[in-house]
């Protein structure tokens, strides 16, 4: 695991292991400096992707890390097969997307906090809600489906709950996402319905409870999760989107990887 380098999923279940080992106590590590902390949650970022549809290898490698790491092991690898399963076959294009600079992980966590005092849902809900939505706010582009923002609302959604502010601003669109959360039952201890209301697949649901889960267990998995960078499934394997990444329209993939770097 080094810093800058860019990482490799090991080849076997025990090697596998170790990796996410290494990687998922370095996050949990305190002393733990910015740069080894990016090297170890794109190490553990790439191991868990190679685990999405190696199931078998399941108990070999949960067997592998100690026992203090193995629930967050086994939330982790649940959320990547789920958003797979929602993802459906590769596409052979890359999209049109706009890759910049997160919001410092300290500032979000104060928004999140401050989100949660104000609307009573919970702070761990709303980062793993950032973080499946837009990569905690790596990708400026609207989706598929016309949603917008950091948070991703559809138009009309913005306008019922966004409080007037401006859909693109973190700020707003973090409490805009709590505001709805909440009138969806989330306040109420509905959550899952509340997910649900923010995206009709229960998928979504359980990838996003997987993360919570994982992120009360221990605050410094936001961390992890925060430095994350982004990864697009194709026909040609997960290619990464480099911060600075931009186009105004979809790019073949083949066309992409024959452009000089």
């Amino acid at each position: 695991m080094v810093a800058g380098a860019s990482p490799r999923a090991a080849a076997d279940p025990a090697a596998l292991a170790h990796q996410i080992t290494v990687a998922e106590t370095a996050i949990r590590d305190a002393a733990t400096p910015p740069d080894q902390l990016r090297a170890a949650a794109w190490t553990a970022q790439v191991a868990y992707r190679a685990l999405e549809d190696k199931p078998a290898a399941d108990a070999a490698v949960l067997a592998g890390v100690p026992e203090r790491l193995r629930e967050a092991v086994r939330h982790n690898i649940a959320a990547r097969r789920e958003f797979r399963a929602m993802q459906g076959e590769p596409g052979d294009t890359l999209p049109a997307w706009r890759m910049v600079e997160p919001v410092p992980a300290p500032e979000l966590r104060d928004i999140y906090a401050e989100a949660q005092r104000r609307f009573g849902v919970p702070w761990e809900m709303l980062a793993a809600v950032h973080l499946v939505e837009t990569g905690t706010g790596r990708i400026v582009g609207l989706s598929s489906s016309g949603a917008q923002g950091p948070m991703q609302f559809m138009p009309a959604t913005w306008d019922a709950y966004g409080m007037g502010g401006d859909v693109w601003d973190t700020h707003d669109a973090i409490m805009g996402a709590a505001n709805y959360l909440a009138a969806s039952g989330a306040t109420r201890g509905e959550l899952d319905s509340a997910l649900y209301s923010y995206n009709h697949d229960t998928r979504y649901v359980r990838a996003v409870r997987h993360y919570v889960a994982v992120m009360r267990a221990d605050e410094r998995a936001f961390l992890g999760y925060h430095a994350r960078p982004v990864y697009f499934r194709t026909t040609v394997g997960d290619i990464r989107r480099p911060l600075g990444y931009e186009s105004s329209h979809p790019i073949p993939v083949r066309e992409w990887l024959a452009r000089p770097r």
